[in-house]
């Protein structure tokens, strides 16, 4: 006899009947296995997907970027105006000034003239751009020459 696969013969009507439930359980189980496997799927296919779109929006913004550090350097109000307008920068005076201060792509003689306008924005980010600077424990030359191509935004010697 093997125990594993018993003839039914073998069986009393309990057991067939005990060994019936075993089989629709085992059923029911590799039905909800596969379920599983099915929604593991899915929800990878959507990782996947989101990650695409992520990296769709970040080449997105950078290409923005680009546009507007280009704009920026060829007339500073008109790249500014694009920056907010895109949200990638908001008209806070506080986040223009820190903008202007990393200047990351930016041509420094375009924020020079950014920040000599005389409009009473441009005055403010001025002040903003200044209070970016520390200063602190420098004398004067130091503080004058404190930014590498200080001169370059029409500040220094």
């Amino acid at each position: 006899m093997d125990l594993c696969h018993p003839e039914p013969a073998e069986l009393s009507s309990g057991e067939t009947e005990e060994l019936q439930r075993i089989k629709w359980h085992r059923k029911q189980l590799l039905e909800d296995i596969q379920k599983l496997k099915d929604e593991i799927a899915d929800v990878f296919a959507q990782i996947d997907c989101f990650e695409s779109a992520e990296e769709s929006r970040m080449a997105q913004k950078e290409k923005e970027l680009c546009i507007g550090r280009k704009k920026f350097n060829m007339d500073p109000a008109k790249g500014i105006q694009y920056f907010i307008e895109h949200k990638l920068l908001t008209p806070d005076i506080q986040d223009i000034a820190r903008f202007l201060y990393k200047g990351e792509g930016l041509n420094k003689t375009a924020i020079g003239t950014y920040l000599g306008e005389r409009d009473p924005v441009n005055l403010q980010v001025l002040q903003a751009f200044v209070d970016c600077h520390e200063f602190a424990n420098l004398n004067l030359v130091q503080a004058l020459r404190f930014r590498e191509g200080a001169s370059d935004l029409g500040f220094g010697g």
